[in-house]
């Protein structure tokens, strides 16, 4: 069964794959650097052929699948690489076709289940994050504007192309939903915007963006509130790598809070990831273990809700590889630092959190996930007519007398 299935998935490279009875299955083509696996039982066999989407990573985390030579991102980019190309067993479509059917039927993510959500993830040891996120600790996709950019240059891009599509002016009132650790707040406050409110449901995280220091005439505010207990009127809503932890099935409530808060001529930038392939779907493991009550849509569900919340899409930007490579460097500060990640928690930690970052990786690398960038608005004429004033807006903030 190994060496059928991985005949299928690996023609290119080189996979060794070692049985419970020690036997090897070479596969590929012998090029590239050697990837060795080595699984541990005939059970942990029959789990990570049935369902891989669920299994592979808790085989990882509980060393009954280990990698004896090159690292769980080669040895995972090796398989997707071809994955598509091949047909699943009949039991793993089984899985994955009763999983899709869940997701129907799925509760909403109320505020409180949110705020238990949240706090799975961000509300761990600020100590862990700060092993391999830029100082900023900007926790989403970042923007290469080449390839050879570092993570602190693609960092600070990003907020200033996310800062150049929002339009902002000077003095707008700026609501940031899912404000993380305060960085794009304070970018916002700086670029000359002027009440910049940021909300957030993990404690962790609104400790350090209190914590932070800005020259901003108007200091931005951070407050734990969830998006829904929001008032008030903004010219500009930004929300950056929150949106999936919405759910689909609260999609409808989140448009609509959004439309009660911005302001007529307002502008609104959501930025997300998604799927690009139709209809979105989340890795089972990454549910359990990473983000639970998570969602990756499609940009058909986005807009659809958007439209039938009574709001208008502006502009669509779909960035790929960006994230990949923004996850690359992820992985490699978290590995170089992972000694100090097992003194905060446990060796098993470390190993979820490898496979945490090594999937993320290669799933934006070779399969269908992008980043999308959504412009939103009430009225079309909100933005000018062209997208130059995206590309020529030093510092983000548009002077009153540059309106086109």
């Amino acid at each position: 069964m190994l060496k059928r299935v991985f005949s299928n998935i690996v023609t290119r490279g080189d996979l060794t794959v070692i049985s419970p009875t020690g036997t090897h299955l070479r596969f590929g083509d012998g090029t590239d650097d050697p990837v060795v696996v080595r699984l541990a039982d005939w059970r942990a066999t029959l789990a990570l052929l049935t369902d891989p989407d669920m299994r592979l990573g808790e085989l990882y985390m509980d060393e009954r699948l280990t990698v004896e030579r090159g690292q769980m991102a080669d040895f995972l980019s090796m398989c997707l690489r071809e994955g598509q190309n091949t047909t699943h067993s009949v039991a793993t479509q089984l899985i994955d076709r009763l999983r899709e059917l869940l997701l129907h039927v799925r509760l909403p993510n109320w505020a409180s289940r949110s705020r238990r959500n949240v706090a799975h993830h961000y509300d761990l040891d600020g100590r862990l994050y700060a092993l391999f996120l830029d100082a900023d600790r900007q926790y989403s996709c970042a923007y290469f504007e080449t390839p050879d950019s570092t993570l602190e240059e693609a960092q600070r891009a990003k907020k200033q192309h996310i800062l150049a599509k929002l339009n902002l002016r000077p003095g707008n009132r700026v609501l940031d939903i899912g404000c993380g650790w305060g960085g794009l707040g304070v970018s916002l406050a700086e670029a000359g915007a002027g009440a910049v409110l940021g909300i957030t449901l993990s404690e962790e995280q609104l400790a350090f963006a209190r914590e932070r220091r800005t020259d901003a005439a108007v200091p931005p505010v951070f407050a734990l509130r969830d998006y829904r207990a929001v008032e008030g009127r903004f010219d500009r809503i930004v929300s950056v790598g929150m949106f999936e932890h919405v759910g689909r099935a609260s999609f409808g409530t989140y448009f609509r809070t959004c439309k009660r808060l911005l302001e007529d001529d307002g502008v609104m930038l959501l930025h997300t990831i998604g799927c690009a392939a139709g209809t979105g779907f989340t890795t089972p493991w990454i549910n359990k273990y990473i983000f639970p009550g998570g969602y990756i849509p499609a940009l058909s569900e986005i807009t659809t809700a958007i439209e039938n919340a009574g709001l208008l899409v502006s502009d669509v930007e779909i960035l790929h590889t960006h994230y990949a490579l923004t996850l690359r460097e992820w992985r490699k500060r978290f590995l170089a630092r992972r000694s100090e990640a097992a003194a905060l928690y446990d060796e098993r930690f470390c190993r979820m959190w490898e496979f945490y970052l090594s999937s993320a990786e290669t799933a934006f690398l070779w399969e269908d996930l992008v980043v999308f960038q959504i412009q939103i608005v009430h009225r079309s004429r909100s933005v000018p007519m062209t997208r130059k004033y995206i590309y020529g807006a030093p510092g983000g903030v548009i002077k009153t007398a540059d309106r086109n």
